[in-house]
């Protein structure tokens, strides 16, 4: 076989993988070193690759950093579509989500709060930082449609995962769905 046959497709899937395993590695380099420590030296040694395989994969800084962004506002979409479609309480799936970010969920949190605050630098990283507050927005369109409270909502996800960031401590679900029960009926 040759052509579009089964080789091509075991290229491409080699080469899905590829592009995976440096967005990891990248999201590595993001964790331990921030944004600021982004190079394709340090992500290609992060991967244990060269770095002209790295920049064969993306060949921007900027596109490297996109992927990696975009491959945690997936993962971020993922689960927050999963709570908009389910039947259940959106806050409480909402307020268990940001409690993550204390957990299991900090790395990645980290690595995306990182890298959408580089966006107001780096435009090219703007539409993909968006898309956690259009999520956010969204879920809470689903319980209001009071402009100011969607905007509460997603103002005070921010504000709480940052905190949570910051203290480096375990985070109480139960309050952290007070306080989003509040931004949507303030008074």
């Amino acid at each position: 076989m040759t052509g579009g046959d089964g080789h091509v497709d075991g290229r491409r899937a080699r080469g899905a993988r590829r592009r995976a395993e440096i967005i990891d590695a990248t999201l590595a380099v993001v964790t331990r070193d921030g944004a600021a420590g982004v190079t394709h030296r340090t992500v290609a040694k992060q991967a244990g690759i060269t770095t002209s395989l790295s920049t064969y994969y993306f060949a921007t800084l900027d596109d490297l950093l996109v992927a990696a962004l975009t491959s945690v506002a997936d993962a971020y979409t993922a689960k927050i579509r999963a709570i908009i479609d389910s039947p259940g309480d959106k806050l409480t799936g909402l307020a268990e989500l940001i409690a993550e970010t204390a957990g299991s969920g900090r790395e990645r949190a980290l690595a995306e709060r990182e890298l959408s605050t580089l966006a107001a630098r780096r435009p090219a990283l703007r539409p993909v930082a968006r898309r956690w507050r259009e999520n956010i927005a969204e879920l809470a369109s689903a319980l209001t449609d009071d402009p100011t409270a969607i905007a509460a909502v997603v103002a005070a996800s921010d504000g709480l995962c940052t905190a949570i960031l910051l203290d480096n401590s375990p985070a109480e679900p139960g309050y952290i769905q007070d306080v989003l029960q509040g931004a949507i009926h303030r008074e």
